[in-house]
């Protein structure tokens, strides 16, 4: 697909529900006796197979009024004679692995080429301690995972090893099944959705931060059915954001995004890069208004970044702006749904910026303005956020060639044609 470049892009942009948010709101609801609403549901295809996967499990669903009700059998979940087909969704397939903890039987969790390659073992070593029977592939334990789940599981107190909100929420969807309080300790906050969803579900969980980091303590127990409104999802919004920084005319406002400080980390960084971003915040929702600006140089830590999601379209901002840009201890793009690592940094290189690499560590020297960005190709693979990182440095820039742009329907299936109202 040729995208060419812009240009003026001005508009009002609505990006899609959260897809965090969906995934979880698609779980507890499934969980649940009784009736759940969800208005605003991700209508991407990892929320799709989420949703595919608790009906498999037992629970109804119907499209009523723009709004997904889900029925949660009064009797519980059961395990399908089916495989749990994740699609390309990580989040699916760690968070389902939590859950299934209280659906006893045997399992099977599959998911397509790019799922398949990510390492699994991260949430199956505390499933293990719980009692739970995992199987994968390699030291990696990568998909498909077989999975044993017992009748009742093993409360359990345990230190996240890496900087993951998917696996602290896999625990503490286990954990609504153990014989006692279980407790989950992070050294760096991530995303929060599963403690805060849980809570207003009727859970009995108490969250405490702790330096940089946060203690989640939580009693076994079902959670109620209830209304859930999505909002629309940060990480989709800093596609925009960043459009509307680094084009030379443009003014962009992106309403009802949700604006936890884990999730919105992009948007500190981008105004002290000098991004022009107006935030209008009431309480965890804000409408962003952001203008062409001239961008200088900083540094950007991973911790910043927690799931380090924006970094492919942060590297497209550092390639604008004026300096040399450091990206430090980004080791964990190594292992989303591409090699997002090399993946950024071929980007960086396609559009005529100089990249150097050290380690878990890369500095790109910006060209100081998307108007000095090469028209270029770019082979983004099955990653829906190389495709959209590409695609606005072409849009801003000087146009851009991908070979494969259909990945975005996994998160963002609109994504194009709200790029084409702007215009």
């Amino acid at each position: 697909m040729r995208i060419e470049a812009a240009k003026s892009l001005k508009g009002v942009v609505l990006v899609p529900g959260d897809k965090s948010i969906s995934h979880r709101a698609l779980m507890l609801s499934a969980l649940a006796s009784g009736v759940s609403t969800i208005t605003g549901l991700s209508q991407g295809e990892d929320v799709q197979a989420t949703k595919q996967i608790i009906e498999q499990l037992g629970a109804t669903t119907e499209i009523s009024d723009g709004q997904l009700k889900v029925f949660g059998p009064d009797q519980g979940l059961r395990a399908s004679a089916q495989e749990l087909y994740c699609g390309n969704s990580g989040t699916t397939m760690r968070l389902l692995a939590g859950l299934l903890g209280g659906v006893s039987g045997h399992h099977v969790l599959t998911g397509d080429e790019s799922l398949s390659r990510r390492p699994m073992n991260r949430v199956a070593t505390p499933l293990r301690q719980m009692g739970l029977t995992i199987e994968g592939t390699g030291e990696n334990t990568v998909a498909p995972l077989k999975i044993v789940s017992p009748s009742s599981l093993k409360a359990i107190s345990y230190v996240v090893p890496v900087v993951s909100s998917q696996v602290k929420s896999a625990i503490l969807l286990a954990a609504l099944f153990a014989e006692g309080p279980s407790s989950v300790t992070e050294n760096i906050r991530t995303r929060r959705h599963t403690e805060e969803m849980l809570q207003q579900a009727g859970v009995a969980i108490t969250v405490m931060n702790s330096a940089e980091g946060r203690v989640i303590e939580i009693q076994p127990g079902r959670p109620l059915a209830l209304e859930w409104d999505v909002p629309a999802d940060p990480s989709q919004a800093a596609f925009f954001a960043v459009l509307g920084v680094i084009h030379p005319e443009a003014s962009i406002e992106i309403p009802h995004v949700y604006f936890a400080p884990e999730r919105v980390g992009y948007v500190n960084v981008l105004r002290r890069m000098g991004a022009d971003i107006a935030i209008d915040q009431s309480n965890e929702l804000a409408d962003l208004i952001v203008s062409s600006s001239s961008l200088r140089a900083t540094s950007i830590h991973a911790n910043e970044i927690p799931s380090v999601d924006e970094v492919p379209i942060l590297v497209v901002a550092a390639c604008a702006a004026q300096g040399s840009t450091h990206f430090e201890a980004m080791g964990e793009l190594r292992i989303k749904e591409s090699d997002r690592f090399a993946q950024s940094v071929a980007l960086a290189r396609a559009l005529g910026a100089t990249v150097t690499v050290s380690g878990d560590d890369f500095m790109v020297e910006g060209l100081g303005s998307a108007s000095n960005f090469r028209s270029f190709l770019f082979e983004a693979g099955l990653d829906h956020r190389m495709v959209m990182a590409s695609a606005v440095a072409g849009i801003a820039g000087a146009g851009v060639e991908l070979d494969d742009v259909s990945t975005v329907a996994s998160s963002y299936p609109s994504f194009f044609s709200d790029v084409d109202a702007l215009k």
